[in-house]
């Protein structure tokens, strides 16, 4: 490695570390979760983010925004939610000289991260309308094409399918999350800590640690990492030890999955730049393999009546590898 790359591979680690601790000003006892976030947004994916209400998962989007200086939008789904108020609609606007003309009015979509909040409370027309944008990075509109501005991100959150008025996403939807990460229920010490910090008279500020262009950079360097042949065909035979078609699936798989999964590659790019590294290891795959896949393996009707949690699936395949 030359000393120009080691220098932006140190510089990536510092900065990586420097955005985490900046949210962790504001979210508390979440640090697996908030690293989960960084390593999507600089591998430039969406997240899916799972939890009962209340856990902050609203919290660490807006303070995600604020440290990374991004422009910020929060649209809260509900039933009624129309596809064209969240892409935008032509309306009938008044000229100067007096005309009026239909002119297209942009909605939250347009801006680089957008918080989809309690998105499985939407209508599934209305979460289908995040497909174009999440996959494209762009809005259709009649004959008219609007691209989206660069970094584009999709963060949405997702209460548990047991709670009343939510729509399972269809497997198309989950497919544009690079991962979901659930956010488990604090402990009593972080709950002491939570309380400590919001009844405060002054609320901690976070400060930007990045902009747009440094992300931008960030990426880039992140999918010049190297992966080894051998690295790579471990990782193709991970995916495809998730397919309970593949006759080198665990047993489990074979028994419970109804699909398999897709790459993780650029998330483990992403952790070996934390480490220091521009090369990915075995450790770096199994830290994002969870995040990665597990929303990606569709259990049958025999996983659901035996309670099999996806998780294990993943974890099975895992080992076999």
């Amino acid at each position: 490695m030359t000393q120009d790359v080691q220098a932006r591979v140190s510089r990536f680690a510092e900065r990586f570390e420097s955005a985490q601790n900046e949210i962790e000003k504001v979210i508390v006892g979440q640090r697996e979760v908030v690293r989960g976030v960084l390593i999507a947004v600089f591998a430039g994916g969406h997240v899916l983010l799972e939890g009962v209400p209340g856990l902050g998962k609203t919290s660490l989007v807006r303070a995600l925004s604020q440290t990374l200086d991004l422009t910020f939008k929060r649209v809260q789904f509900t039933p009624d939610l129309m596809p064209s108020d969240i892409t935008g609609t032509r309306l009938l606007v008044e000229q100067s000289d007096g005309r009026r003309a239909f002119e297209f009015q942009k909605g939250p979509l347009f801006a680089n991260l957008v918080l989809a909040d309690e998105i499985n409370r939407a209508s599934p027309r209305t979460q289908s309308a995040l497909l174009e944008a999440m996959q494209e990075r762009s809005i259709s509109e009649g004959d008219t094409t609007h691209a989206l501005d660069a970094p584009f991100f999709v963060m949405a959150t997702q209460n548990p399918l047991e709670m009343e008025g939510t729509y399972p996403l269809p497997e198309a939807q989950l497919d544009r999350f690079m991962m979901k990460l659930r956010v488990p229920y604090p402990d009593a010490a972080t709950l002491v800590e939570v309380l400590e910090r919001t009844t405060r008279r002054e609320s901690p500020s976070i400060s930007p640690i990045l902009d747009a262009t440094a992300i931008i950079e960030m990426q880039a360097l992140a999918r010049s990492v190297h992966v080894e042949s051998s690295v790579r065909r471990k990782l193709v035979n991970l995916v495809l030890a998730t397919h309970p078609t593949n006759e080198r699936s665990p047993d489990s798989v074979k028994e419970y999955a109804a699909y398999g999964a897709q790459s993780l590659e650029l998330g483990a790019k992403v952790v070996a730049l934390t480490d220091g590294r521009m090369n990915i290891a075995r450790e770096d795959v199994e830290a994002v393999a969870l995040a990665c896949l597990s929303h990606r393996v569709l259990l049958n009707f025999e996983a659901a009546a035996d309670r099999i949690d996806p998780d294990t699936l993943v974890n099975d395949a895992l080992d076999s590898v």
